[in-house]
């Protein structure tokens, strides 16, 4: 693992930790950002995708477990127990080093009643622990590509299994990948088309939530009053992200 302060250079396909003007990012084999801390705020979510992933609150606003496949710097297991210590977040993480490397530069807590970190394989632990959790939590990228095994029709419907009643799985997609009219399509058949999206920043992220059971747009819908409340309780644009949200129907501009 290498750390270096100040401008980064081209990286030769090993973990890295940069920090140039107080952000502090993790680099895996790319120049794709895997994860970004502000020192003097660490518990906050600077990248715009990983807010918009905080979306699942306009459906499950009081989730009891999260569970993300993916860790990076850990960002959104910091800040989801930060703002709501009472939900406990499962995090299962494939390798050591990013681990090692959130814990040692991105300030993530040890283990303790509200966090567990998992090293193994995500694929499969989705698969050996069904109803698990409320909200699954996916951003599985290696050197900026996307991990083929976190994207398959098999995972995505172990995805769905591992959900508890009115569960939620979000996804972190890039865009512009050739393969992401795929990836969609394959979320859409393994939730019997009960899937929306957020874009964030002209299409570089498109956050995929794809719900286990009917009746979401019923509860974004009921949640829109109570919407100015939760944003100020979370420090998150809430109500831009219902204005945002789409459904499957309207899919087509994301094609383009």
């Amino acid at each position: 693992m290498r750390l270096r302060f100040g401008k980064r250079r081209a990286d030769d396909g090993g973990l890295e930790v940069t920090e140039e003007r107080g952000m502090r990012t993790l680099h895996l084999g790319s120049r794709a950002i895997q994860s970004a801390m502000r020192v003097s705020r660490p518990w906050d979510l600077e990248l715009a995708y990983t807010r918009a992933m905080m979306g699942f609150l306009l459906f499950n606003p009081m989730p009891q477990e999260v569970l993300m496949i993916g860790l990076g710097g850990g960002s959104l297991a910091k800040f989801i127990r930060r703002q709501r210590p009472q939900t406990h977040i499962t995090a299962v993480e494939i390798d050591p080093r990013v681990i090692a490397a959130a814990r040692t530069h991105f300030e993530l807590p040890p283990d303790d009643e509200a966090l567990t970190v998992v090293e193994a394989d995500g694929a499969l632990y989705v698969r050996q622990h069904p109803a698990c959790a409320d909200v699954v939590l996916l951003d599985g990228f290696d050197a900026g590509n996307q991990v083929e095994a976190l994207a398959t029709q098999t995972f995505y419907a172990a995805c769905r299994r591992a959900l508890r009643p009115g569960g939620v799985l979000v996804v972190n997609l890039w865009g512009r990948d050739k393969a992401f009219p795929e990836y969609l399509a394959r979320l859409a058949r393994a939730f019997d088309g009960e899937v929306g999206w957020i874009s964030v920043q002209y299409k570089t992220n498109v956050i995929v939530f794809a719900f286990n059971e009917p009746g979401a747009l019923v509860r974004l819908d009921a949640a829109r009053p109570g919407l100015a409340e939760l944003s100020k309780r979370w420090g998150l644009d809430l109500r831009g992200f219902a204005r945002d949200f789409q459904w499957l129907e309207g899919v087509a501009p994301l094609l383009d």
